[in-house]
């Protein structure tokens, strides 16, 4: 009962929120990073929340935006209340219409899939599909690395949905997780969170950075930062290893290396908090 009502529930609100989304037509802005423009294409099927097939048989991964899946709550994989209303508003903002693809970074993934911004041309206007998918809270900022490009515009159109908590940022699997809290952080070991705490000590091994955010650095969380990737953080005027009692939030994707710990490869990745 408690199932059927919470899938009901949440498509009820999914609806809503797709009302809404072509109501006030809320167009995201085009993003301030570079891209290399590539081909229009039309969109003949969407695959899911995040995927999309091109009538030329390719398939476009929209780069940056990550739609929600069951694994994100610990659940078993399958159905997913939020997964299918991220795809359902993919399908409105894209399905029939032609995309234009833009690129930055690497152009696939292992799968062969195409990695870019996309723009949907509707109704004459030009719409950033990442963006808008981020703004409305169908989606979560992230990036792989080789890129990383965009990541600034990503999470700020993110962050609008998450501070007004618009659409996944208002159910419980997508809070912001305590850094101090590593047992419960192990649990979502190779998924994607937000991670809110303080650095209680900031160390340079070997030309890595530990960000370390308890004691026992066997058993708490951990943000590490490899010798390739911190000239990235340098040029964005952030000093890693003065951050010693600052509170920040980290985004990326939990491992078990000893303790919970998330390796970041860009600033954005990084937000300290007042």
């Amino acid at each position: 009962m408690v199932e059927r009502g919470f899938v009901r529930l949440a498509s009820w609100l999914g609806m809503l929120a797709l009302a809404g989304l072509s109501a006030q037509s809320a167009l995201a802005d085009t993003p301030l990073c570079e891209l290399e423009l590539g081909p229009e294409r039309a969109v003949v099927r969407v695959l899911d929340g995040e995927t999309l097939a091109l009538d030329d048989g390719s398939q476009v991964r929209l780069i940056g935006a990550l739609a929600p899946r069951a694994l994100d709550a610990g659940a078993d994989e399958g159905a997913w209340p939020l997964a299918e209303t991220a795809k359902s508003a993919l399908e409105m903002l894209s399905l029939g219409h032609s995309v234009e693809l833009g690129f930055a970074g690497r152009r696939t993934d292992r799968y062969g899939r195409l990695l870019a911004q996309l723009f949907v041309r509707a109704d004459g206007k030009r719409i950033w599909l990442q963006g808008e998918m981020l703004r409305q809270g169908y989606a979560r900022a992230y990036a792989l690395p080789g890129s990383t490009d965009c990541l600034e515009d990503l999470v700020a159109a993110e962050k609008q949905a998450r501070e007004a908590r618009l659409g996944l940022w208002a159910h419980a699997s997508y809070q912001i997780r305590p850094a101090d809290r590593h047992w419960e952080l192990l649990r979502f070991r190779s998924t994607y969170q937000l991670v809110e705490g303080d650095v209680l000590a900031a160390a340079d091994v070997r030309g890595r950075v530990y960000l370390n955010f308890g004691n026992n650095w066997r058993e708490d969380f951990t943000v590490v930062v490899q010798p390739s990737n911190r000239q990235q953080f340098a040029k964005a005027g952030m000093d890693l290893l003065a951050l010693k009692g600052r509170r920040v939030l980290v985004r990326g994707w939990i491992e078990r290396r000893g303790g919970p710990l998330i390796e970041i490869y860009h600033p954005a990745q990084l937000e300290i908090l007042p």
